[in-house]
């Protein structure tokens, strides 16, 4: 049964999102692993901070079901199509690993760019899963942290209220 890692960011009313995302990934999947909650400044576009994290669970759903779920997730805690990358969001979930599975398809990339372009995806990432490798590149997410230019990162791990 394959781990899945998704990356949780929401810079629209973050904590009641946030939570609400995290108990909807409950409710679909039991057992949910979270790194901290960390703040960050929204990258790519001016805007309010952005509160970001990462999730892992295991599933026998497929890779395409899992996003399609993420997808209604979403919608439900009100993302609609004008919250595209780089845009205010109120709940973004991406799928950023699914077991060793790569995936090329440009609608669903896995392992996701991500994951070496941005801190609030690659910290709380090596927090959960540091020992692991990353299945392209064969370096852990530790050792990949440890070597990411962090000159210029705006970013805290914060105390979250998940109350």
């Amino acid at each position: 049964m394959p781990t899945v890692y998704l990356s949780i960011g929401s810079n629209i009313e973050r904590e009641k999102h946030i939570r609400a995302g995290v108990n909807a990934l409950k409710l679909a999947f039991g057992k949910v692993k979270l790194s901290s909650v960390y703040e960050s400044d929204a990258v790519g576009f001016n805007g309010s901070a952005f509160l970001n994290l990462i999730a892992a669970f295991e599933t026998q759903l497929s890779l395409a079901k899992v996003d399609l779920l993420l997808d209604h997730i979403e919608k439900d805690n009100g993302r609609t199509d004008e919250q595209r990358k780089f845009n205010p969001r109120t709940l973004d979930l991406d799928l950023v690993l699914y077991g060793t599975h790569i995936s090329v398809d440009p609608k669903l990339e896995i392992p996701r760019d991500e994951i070496t372009k941005y801190a609030f995806v690659l910290e709380p990432l090596a927090e959960i899963a540091g020992h692991l490798k990353h299945p392209l590149l064969h370096q852990t997410y530790n050792q990949l942290w440890a070597g990411f230019d962090q000159i210029g990162v705006m970013q805290k791990r914060i105390a979250f209220d998940w109350h």
